[in-house]
This record gives C-alpha cells, structure tokens and sequence, in this order.
C-alpha cells in the first residue's frame, strides 16, 4: 500500500485537489470551468515539455515566457503588417523560438557560459524584440487565427489542445525510448561519464535548448489562437509555472530524471490549482503562495520517495 501510495502519489495529489475544489467550489465541476481549464492547457503544456528536457540534461531555460511573447509578435506582425497566411506566420515564429532556442545552446553549450546566465539575457532580449516588433501594442487577429483554439465538430477539443496531447505522448516516447532520449539523461546523470561514453554533452543540451525554444514558440501561437491576438505582455511568469509543473511532476532540478508525462500531471495540477484558487476568492498574491507553497512540498515529497 504504501508503494503503491509513493509511486502514484503525484495522480493521486491531483485527485485530491480536483476532490477538494469540488466540494469547496460550486462552480468547479461545470462546462465552463472544464472549457477555461482546456483552454489554458496547450500553451503551458508545450512549453513545460521542452523545460522538461531541458531540466533533465542538467540546464535550465529561464527565457520560454519571454520567446513564446516574441513568437506571437512575429506571428500577429506577419498576420497583420504583412498579409501573410497564418500558416506561414505560425511557422515564422516556430522558427522564431528555435532561433532563441540556438542562440542559448551556442552561447551556453558551446562557449561554456552558463546557461542560467545566458537564458535570463535572452528573457530580457526576446521580451525587448517582442516589444519591438509588436510596436509595444496588441496586435489583433480575431477569426485569423482562433480556429486553432475552438473546439473540433464532433471532438469538443480544439486543434491546439489535441496538439499538445500528442507532443507530451511524442516526447515521452523520446525520453524513454531512443537513443536522444537516454543521452539526454546520461548527460544530466553525469556529464563527465557521458563523456567518456562517447556523448557530445554540448550537442545534447545545445539541442535541448532548440527544441525548448520551437516548443515556446509554438506556445505562441496557442496563445494568440486562445487570445485573437499577439500580446508583448503573454508569458510573463510562465517559465516558473513551466518549472513548477516539471519539478511537481518529477523532474529533478538536478538533472537525470524526469517525465514529460509526469510534467503534464504537473501542468493540470498547477492549471487546476489557479482555477479552483480563484473560484474560492483567494486573492493572487494568495494564491501565489499557495502555488509555491505546493512547488515547495512536491520537492520534499519527491525527495522523500526517493530515498
């Protein structure tokens, strides 16, 4: 029992939770809670996958708020200013987040600056551009771009929902199942064993850093879909509710161990704690007390399956 209890103690939180804002809540087992809290999952989801790995190579990425925000300025600049098909936009800031992402690997895998150093630059850089290239404005897409996040006919799920469904499943199956996947925990386990063992760890975390990046910008494109719009201010905050999600779920801060699946647990969990915190009037800086509080615990919980 008590096995059983340690090894799904991160599902068996998120029942608790769930259970608590149930009988605290009125509102919280209804159609429009389930439809805010699919709507708020895509974006953070995809973005905690690519912390994720970042996270079990042994780096940290502290500029995936700032990217997803410069991705949708790209994509609401070249929706609005250039007339461009929003496939083409999605995909130039796709691209625009990779190329965040590059720089941050080559800077810190490869010129050996640290990484943390690096990313916190580039959350100030990326927000900067996203300024720039959005005029420091809103930029309004409306119809353009919401179809990816309105629900499917005959699914109830939207586009962008089913998308990062089928990244946390494409992901899992990388970390746990190819080659990548083990050099990305061989890596975080013990760089100089990976080393000798004949793993470039620059290559491992240069790519790490690139696929964290795309999946941020990706994220911004989930959230202009949700928003109708390109906001310079989307994903202030959100690389520590991504980290928040991935170490909930498993993930050691320390590298060598995670779970993208386990990190989409942790997503819920933290997207089901700020609905249900503020269906009950908790103010925010309450309820920011009560998520760190909870980030706080899974470590020392986590901890304490470990040993």
């Amino acid at each position: 029992m008590v096995r059983f209890f340690a090894e799904n103690l991160i599902v068996l939180s998120l029942v608790a939770i769930v259970a608590f804002f149930g009988f605290a809540s009125e509102r919280f087992f209804s159609i429009t809670t389930l439809s805010t809290l699919l709507n708020q999952l895509p974006a953070l989801t995809v973005v905690s996958i690519g912390m994720t790995l970042v996270l079990i190579s042994g780096a940290i990425d502290l500029s995936v708020g700032s990217v997803l925000a410069l991705s949708a300025g790209v994509i609401g600049a070249g929706v609005v200013l250039f007339g461009l098909p929003v496939p083409i936009a999605a995909l130039m800031g796709i691209v625009a987040g990779a190329l965040a992402g590059l720089a941050n690997g080559s800077l810190g895998a490869y010129l050996r600056l640290p990484i943390f150093i690096v990313t916190l630059g580039m959350l100030e850089v990326a927000r900067g551009l996203a300024y720039l290239v959005t005029d420091s404005q809103t930029v309004y897409m409306g119809a353009k771009i919401q179809a990816f996040a309105l629900p499917i006919d005959g699914l109830g799920m939207s586009a962008s929902f089913m998308t990062a469904l089928l990244l946390v499943i494409a992901f899992e199956f990388l970390l746990k199942s190819t080659v990548f996947g083990r050099q990305i925990v061989a890596v975080g386990s013990n760089e100089s064993a990976a080393a000798v063992s004949g793993i470039d760890p620059r290559h491992v975390r240069c790519t790490v850093l690139i696929i964290s990046g795309a999946l941020a910008g990706l994220g911004g494109l989930m959230s202009s879909a949700y928003l109708g719009s390109a906001d310079p201010n989307a994903g202030i905050g959100l690389e520590l509710s991504a980290i928040a999600a991935a170490v909930i779920g498993g993930t050691s801060l320390m590298g060598g161990r995670g779970s993208v699946m386990g990190a989409f647990v942790g997503v819920l969990i933290v997207s089901v704690l700020q609905i249900g915190l503020a269906q009950i009037g908790i103010t925010e800086p309450t309820k920011r007390v009560t998520t760190g509080a909870v980030i706080i615990l899974a470590v020392i919980l986590d901890r304490w399956r470990k040993t």
